[in-house]
């Protein structure tokens, strides 16, 4: 490879920062065609810290991430996929039912989950660490963020739904609220990938909180917009089909 070559390759690593254009970022499709269009990327970062807020532990929260994850575990050059201490037991057949590869799957457990997710993260063995944790410290979400981007990992920390109140160093935040048809999503914080690409003293304009219409729905995508840090995004998932995980 040429070295003309070689410098183009790193310069669309999507954190290298260009002036006023941004190293393209392409995003990991997360199964659900609304959903893409509303996150940086056109979906999940491949490489970073996220965190997803629920009202509790163990309440469907995975069925989000199950169709990402069953790309990466079936990749040709398929890296882990880690689980951090989970308040339930993975239920495998269920896992392989959502199209897992279960050889690529592995549970951790121990008295200190945070140090084990900071070491899956930062690895490089891994395409996605997974973890639930009630109370970390700032400290240590930036730890983690910095950690998944050294393994190029995509690092999922779920917490209380109590926790958006908080400052966090995670690149993505998205809250969900059960509803009787499915999950609403609300897009608390983003990365400043559009931000970034504005030209010097270009103002960024407000942006209004947005409903979805009450007919939108997130469906499943065959295949796998940056706005402002107030920006809504309220959707709703239909569960199409149940899932099993405990």
């Amino acid at each position: 490879m040429g070295s003309s070559a070689q410098l183009a390759r790193l310069l669309e690593h999507p954190t290298i920062w260009r002036g006023a254009s941004a190293a393209h970022a392409e995003g990991l499709a997360s199964g659900f065609a609304a959903l893409d269009a509303c996150l940086p990327g056109k979906g999940w970062p491949r490489a970073g810290l996220i965190e997803i807020l629920v009202p509790r532990f163990g309440s469907g929260e995975l069925y989000l991430l199950l169709p990402a994850l069953a790309a990466l575990t079936r990749a040709r050059c398929a890296r882990w996929c880690v689980w951090v201490a989970p308040p339930l037991m993975p239920f495998a057949p269920a896992l392989a039912a959502e199209g897992i590869a279960l050889d690529r799957v592995a549970v951790v457990s121990g008295a200190r989950p945070l140090w084990a997710l900071e070491q899956a993260l930062g690895s490089g063995a891994c395409d996605a660490v997974l973890a639930w944790a009630r109370r970390p410290k700032a400290r240590e979400i930036r730890r983690l963020q910095l950690a998944a981007e050294r393994g190029r990992t995509l690092g999922v920390l779920f917490r209380p739904r109590r926790a958006a109140r908080e400052a966090s160093a995670a690149v993505l935040r998205l809250g969900l609220a059960p509803m009787s048809a499915g999950v609403r999503i609300t897009l608390l914080k983003e990365s400043c990938e559009r931000l970034a690409r504005r030209t010097p003293g270009q103002s960024v304009p407000r942006r209004r909180r947005r409903r979805a219409p009450s007919s939108a729905r997130l469906k499943p995508a065959h295949r796998g917009a940056s706005c402002g840090p107030a920006c809504i995004w309220p959707k709703t998932i239909r569960r199409g089909s149940s899932c099993s995980l405990g």
